[in-house]
């Protein structure tokens, strides 16, 4: 007869343990274990020797081996070639990330803290797409009147229909003409947190695209789990998963975050998905930035740059001019330098202030930069430079609060920090490329061409790069340096002395 295992499994990472345990052996969670209970069948499993035992049986104790043969696997050649027709989801920062468009059968996983507008996002995209397909949007969160009236808001659709227990009857062509005059007519609503409920709608409607919002509400009924359980969120994305590639129905799906940032539930909802997006921004800002993670179609940690207006999210079409500063009106301190994220350029100010400490030991803070890099690059300005920096308090941050952690940067932080210990503006023309070793160097980084391009385009004159790389012919000054102490000489000018400096103070 069957009989009953107990198992504990953590709802923050997915371990599975034998026994409750106060705190999640794995990940170090309090109170996250929560019981499971399957079901033993009463077959006996077969050992490790049973595959052994198997084949003896099959062959009647006799050595002779049959011929070779597949039963269900196939060869490269006999897989059927099928190209790829991304559709254009309306919003170009969007296909950016997703690598082109997006793809039919695909899954994607999109996570943010809440409030961030991945629902508005969803909506906007949505309403985009119902213009040429059918699109399914699943609401766990709120009732139909609580989207329509998001919807009228945003401005985004004339006509939602909102599906409810009657079905609603369309046509077998999945591909319908655009209607100027009925814009997000064949945008579908649904508020279900029913899994077999929301299958059989699909089923019905037969969409292009499915929106779930989000995930941890959808609960299987068969599942004694509360729903965002790891056993709901692992179950339903995998019958979600099925369904999609088995009807080329494009899912995307709408995750939580913890309070670490981190997609909620089990780390195989991750995995199970093609593509995993994260809806970025501080709460005091107004752009957003959509990162990829991971990318089974396209490249990964690209990243589309929105603003949030009254109107909903808008595309922002050149991301470097909201993070540079004022370059009319230099402060000192400032330096500007070229981040690449992804494929993407995007030109930077970063910011310094050095202020000698009152304290035994001296503060360093960094905002939208690597804190490690950042106390790195402190020491080998001290050593290699003369500046005492250990009797000085530093704070670097970078404009509008991107965060700009690759090596690439290292050299425009140092000669911001200089200028501020100098007292002195870089001149606001002038962009910094390259990394800083520890003994003082500086190295060569990727994409230098691409780098450039961006800011030959946004009109700098001048680029300060590592020496021995190949240049493309821009319409920008080129000054390789080998040193962080011939960067320091070529980026801050030297300050003349006049005649009115030559004489003294009225005081003495």
């Amino acid at each position: 007869m069957a009989k009953p295992k107990t198992f504990y499994v953590c709802n923050e990472c997915g371990a599975e343990s034998p026994q409750w345990f106060g705190k999640c052996p794995a990940c170090g969670t309090y109170n996250s274990l929560e019981e499971q209970i399957t079901i033993q069948s009463s077959v006996d499993v077969p050992s490790r020797g049973g595959v052994s035992s198997w084949q003896s049986t099959q062959t009647n104790g006799k050595s002779h081996a049959k011929p070779a043969k597949a039963r269900a696997s196939l060869t490269f050649d006999q897989i059927t070639d099928r190209q790829i027709a991304r559709w254009e989801s309306g919003y170009g920062e969007l296909d950016r990330v997703l690598g082109g468009g997006v793809v039919p059968g695909s899954m994607v996983l999109i996570g943010g803290d809440p409030g961030i507008g991945k629902s508005t996002l969803l909506l906007q995209v949505s309403n985009q797409l119902a213009q040429k397909y059918r699109i399914l949007y699943v609401t766990g969160e709120e009732s139909g009147q609580q989207v329509k009236l998001r919807a009228s808001r945003l401005g985004v659709s004339k006509s939602v229909n909102l599906v409810n227990e009657q079905k609603v009857t369309v046509v077998v062509d999945t591909t319908l003409p655009i209607d100027p005059d009925s814009i997000g007519a064949d945008l579908y609503v649904l508020p279900e947190t029913d899994l077999e409920e929301i299958l059989r709608e699909i089923d019905s409607l037969k969409p292009n695209v499915a929106v779930i919002d989000s995930i941890q509400t959808v609960f299987f009924p068969a599942l004694t789990s509360a729903p965002g359980s790891v056993a709901q969120v692992r179950e339903c994305t995998a019958a979600l998963m099925k369904v999609a590639k088995h009807e080329d129905v494009t899912m995307l799906i709408v995750g939580h975050v913890t309070k670490e940032g981190a997609i909620a539930g089990p780390k195989v909802l991750e995995h199970l998905v093609d593509t995993v997006l994260y809806f970025e921004g501080d709460r005091f800002a107004s752009h957003r930035l959509l990162r990829t993670v991971k990318n089974r179609f396209g490249a990964t940690h690209e990243i589309g740059i929105f603003e949030m207006v009254a109107e909903g999210l808008r595309e922002v079409a050149n991301p470097s001019e909201l993070f540079l500063g004022n370059r009319d009106d230099p402060a000192p301190g400032t330096a500007i330098v070229v981040a690449c994220e992804g494929t993407r350029p995007i030109v930077v100010e970063l910011q310094a202030l050095v202020s000698p400490t009152s304290y035994p030991s001296p503060r360093r803070a960094g905002t939208g930069v690597d804190y490690n890099r950042l106390v790195q690059i402190l020491a080998v300005l001290e050593k290699r430079v003369g500046i005492p920096m250990s009797k000085l308090d530093s704070y670097v941050a970078s404009a509008g609060g991107l965060n700009v952690e690759e090596p690439a940067v290292d050299l425009g932080i140092a000669i911001a920090i200089v200028a501020s210990f100098r007292d002195r503006i870089v001149d606001p023309g002038t962009v910094l490329i390259g990394e800083v070793g520890l003994g003082g160097q500086v190295r060569s980084v990727s994409q230098m061409e691409l780098r450039l391009k961006e800011a030959a385009k946004l009109g700098f004159k001048r680029a300060i790069v590592p020496k021995g790389t190949k240049f493309p012919d821009l319409n920008i000054e080129i000054l390789p340096v080998s040193k962080v102490i011939d960067a320091i000489i070529a980026a801050i000018p030297h300050q003349e002395l006049t005649t009115d400096d030559l004489e003294p103070d009225e005081d003495e």
